[in-house]
């Protein structure tokens, strides 16, 4: 009886669906939440997700896949236009890194020394965005034939 009535909560009203990209992921999001048991998380864990959100054990209030594999079929159910990329790990991350990633911080970081702004972080996030090598470009001055 439990998975259908997780299942009509669940679709009982508006919900958020997200997709948590970071190394460990899952393991992070599961310590996050906290445990399912709502009587455990609120003893144990009081600034825990769910011992915050939570009402019982049925509407804990939030979910995270318990695995790799259910996380790939939970995006794939949730986000149909997603593509999920294989992650790069050993020789192919270094190379990933040391091609895309290391110019553009160490563009952003001189940029930040050489500024000294007030406010580091903050400058240092807007300038990422700004500079990011991967944002699509668009093409100015694009002449459009009428039919």
């Amino acid at each position: 009886m439990f998975f259908p009535n997780l299942t009509a909560y669940m679709s009982s009203g508006p919900l958020i669906a997200m997709i948590l990209a970071r190394h460990r992921a899952i393991s992070y999001w599961k310590e996050l939440l906290g445990p399912p048991n709502v009587a455990l998380m609120k003893e144990n864990y009081p600034d825990s997700l769910r011992a915050i959100y939570g009402m019982d054990d049925l509407r804990n209030g939030l979910h995270g896949s318990s695995s790799f594999a259910s996380a790939e079929r939970e995006i794939r159910f949730m986000f149909l236009e997603v593509v999920i990329e294989p992650i790069p790990v050993g020789q192919a991350a270094r190379d990933y890194l040391t091609r895309y990633v290391t110019p553009t911080l160490l563009k952003g970081l001189t940029a930040l020394s050489k500024g000294k702004p007030e406010d580091p972080f903050t400058w240092l996030a807007d300038w990422l965005i700004e500079h990011n090598p991967n944002t699509p470009r668009l093409r100015h001055n694009v002449i459009v034939e009428e039919p």
